[in-house]
């Protein structure tokens, strides 16, 4: 199987920064562990749910969203990546010009799909009320 991500493109003007902050207050809003950095024009959230299956059988996976001023407006890139440790001193260029994304196995798939639907949906809400 290929790698599982998603890419979304926003076309509009967007503060990327309240953008980040918004989409980062609702994760923790809803019990996700989060962790993220901006430099420039990228930026890129990790979200991990906690619970304790989860913890023992994938404590290095985590959602990964990927936001990337663009001329016409925002791409955001979102997929199953691996959660890297202290993701704000590491170097950002590095992060976002590698790829992030892992493979996961079908059932992570169908609960990561129905997972990232939902939070996209909500991060569509958010840029909808972000326009700068």
């Amino acid at each position: 199987m290929g790698v599982f991500k998603k890419e979304k493109t926003y076309t509009g003007s967007f503060d990327l920064n309240s953008v980040v902050q918004k989409f980062s207050d609702y994760l923790q809003s809803d019990g996700w562990k989060i962790q993220n950095k901006t430099y420039g024009d990228k930026a890129i959230i990790q979200a991990q749910k906690a619970g304790i299956l989860r913890d023992i059988f994938a404590a290095d996976r985590a959602l990964t969203f990927t936001f990337e001023k663009t001329a016409n407006g925002l791409k955001v890139t979102t997929g199953v990546g691996k959660w890297i440790q202290n993701l704000a001193v590491t170097a950002v260029e590095t992060i976002l010009l590698s790829e992030l994304f892992l493979v996961v196995d079908v059932p992570e798939m169908l609960w990561t799909s129905h997972v990232e639907n939902n939070l996209l949906q909500k991060l569509d809400d958010i840029i909808s009320n972000t326009t700068s």
